[in-house]
Order: structure tokens, then sequence, then C-alpha cells
């Protein structure tokens, strides 16, 4: 039974990083001038689209948290309000923290906001559809020693290296600082103005123009 789960949870990530490149890919058939840096935004709409479908419907095939409970119709659907109602929470709770670590508060916002939707993407839609819209799951899951399953222990290990992700990502923007394209930092902490050296999270970001 292991080794099935194994084998059922390897195909799952394969096909939503395939989901990941089919969304480069086919928007350019369909769409003119389509490019990742040129169009960014348009593509993260497409890309959390793409995953969030394919996470549905692999979560519902393989059905890794199969119930013996049968649960009536008004149940799903309240169930299913109540997991769109979690990933905006989600979605809404990101951009606040991406806010408070240096965004700009109403320059980019839409930018900060699709960056807020596209993680929730990666961390809040397989929680949802792993363990649905409950709490305690969700506590019991992230807590030590709180994994029951491999469906479970992958859950924990790519919502947590998606966090880390993020977050690592911001590491290389100081090395193309003075390149017209990258940010700037019009306040910078103390720290950093002693270093002569950009601020990495702390005060308002520009566009350099």
């Amino acid at each position: 039974m292991k080794d099935t789960d194994i084998k059922r949870l390897l195909y799952t990530h394969l096909l939503c990083i395939f989901s990941i490149i089919l969304s480069v890919f086919i928007p350019s058939l369909f769409l003119e001038n389509f490019s990742i840096l040129e169009t960014h935004l348009t593509w993260l709409y497409i890309c959390s689209g793409f995953v969030t479908a394919v996470n549905l419907v692999l979560y519902l095939a393989v059905k890794p948290n199969t119930s013996s409970k049968r649960s009536s119709l008004t149940h799903k659907v309240t169930r299913f309000l109540k997991c769109c109602i979690y990933f905006l929470l989600s979605c809404f709770s990101f951009h606040v923290i991406f806010v408070l670590y240096g965004a700009p508060l109403i320059e980019l916002a839409l930018e900060t906001f699709l960056f807020a939707v596209i993680l929730s993407t990666f961390t809040t839609v397989p929680c949802l559809c792993l363990l649905g819209p409950n709490l305690k799951a969700w506590l019991r899951v992230f807590s030590r020693n709180g994994v029951t399953s491999i469906w479970e222990n992958s859950l924990q290990m790519t919502t947590i290296s998606s966090f880390v992700g993020a977050w690592l990502g911001a590491l290389p923007i100081p090395l193309d600082w003075e390149r017209p394209w990258q940010m700037a930092v019009e306040r910078k902490c103390s720290i950093c103005r002693s270093l002569r050296v950009p601020c990495m999270g702390l005060g308002t970001v520009i566009r350099v123009t």
C-alpha cells in the first residue's frame, strides 16, 4: 500500500510540474505577444489556474483521504464554499505579509496580490484538496510529529519548501540592482544605509526611472 501511495504521489507531483510547463507554452498558441517576462501578470493568472485545476483533478482522482461516510449535496456545496473562502483569506493574508516585508502598499499592488495568489496556489490549494477546510487537521499536519500518512508528509514538505523558495527568490534581486528594469529602495533601514547596500526588506519600493 505504501509503494502504491509513493507512486501516486510521484505522478501527482510530476503532473503538477508538467502543468507549470504547459502554462508557459500553451498560452503562446492562443495569445499574441505572450511572454513570461513581458506579460508576467497574464502568466501568473494562467499558471495559478493550471496548477489549481490539476490539483483538483488529481486529488479527486487519487482520493488519498477517502471517507466511508457519504456526504450530502448540501455538505459538499458548503465545503466547497468554505474552501473558496479559505483560499481568498490566504491570498489576502499573504498580500498583507508581503506589504509588511517591504512591498509597496499602492504601487504595484496588483503584482503583489498576484504573487500572493500564486503562493496560495502552491500552499493552500493542496491543503484544501487533501485536508479540506479543517483547521484542526491543518494544525495537526504542520505541528511536530503530527503527520499520519505519506500524503500529509509530502504536503508538509511542499508547503514549507514553497515558503522557503519564495523567501530565497528575493536574494538575487540586489545582483542586478543597477539595471533599469530592477527595483530600487526609496527608504533604507539604518543598517543598510550604513553599509551602503540595497535594503532587502524594509522600505518603500519604487521603479527606477
